[in-house]
């Protein structure tokens, strides 16, 4: 089959886990298309890693926790969450892994969060929302600093029940019961 100007080959999951542009850009893969990953703001690095204290704080080992770790979630689709915790199963079948990712036949995850940068809203809602629910993903959470809410989904029978929290709302995570925060805490506002 002849390739037209116009037309880019789809890129397969062992091509992208083989490229190198020779930069030390992130990219995510989405139905063989490359997709490059902004830097993150200085606010959304900032929000990921207070959730990320505030889960060693509740006991949460450091074997089950991940930043920027690859999810192989559908088909020829890879995404890079802003943190990923770890069953105690899938930190033992990742241990000595050559590359942070997890794939279709490993457990999921317990919970991804994505931290919303500007005009990726669609992808963190939609797309990656229906993408871990297909993985089985128990918890996800979208934490909007622009919109200035934690939307915490929890995977039930297939699909995600949703839960929106702002100001001083206390999230509820429905599988880090102990944890205590608010909405303005994790957006920090305050």
């Amino acid at each position: 089959m002849a390739i037209t100007l116009n037309q880019v080959p789809s890129m397969t999951l062992e091509e992208f886990f083989n490229y190198d542009d020779g930069t030390d850009a992130m990219y995510e893969l989405e139905d063989g298309e490359l997709l490059s990953m902004p830097a993150e703001s200085e606010r959304n690095q900032r929000i990921a890693m207070f959730i990320l204290v505030c889960l060693v704080q509740l006991g949460i080992p450091s074997s089950q926790l991940r930043m920027k770790t690859e999810i192989v979630t559908t088909g020829s689709r890879v995404r890079v969450p802003d943190l990923v915790v770890f069953s105690e199963e899938l930190a033992t079948v990742m241990e000595g892994a050559k590359r942070s990712t997890v794939m279709p036949e490993m457990p999921p995850p317990l919970l991804v969060v994505e931290v919303v940068s500007p005009n990726q809203s669609n992808r963190d809602y939609r797309y990656k929302r229906s993408e871990y629910a297909a993985r089985g993903i128990a918890e996800y959470w979208i934490v909007d600093a622009i919109q200035e809410r934690v939307t915490v989904l929890e995977w039930v029978e297939g699909f995600y029940e949703e839960k929106v929290y702002t100001g001083d709302n206390a999230i509820a995570s429905p599988i880090f019961t102990d944890l205590t925060l608010t909405a303005a805490q994790v957006l920090q506002c305050h």
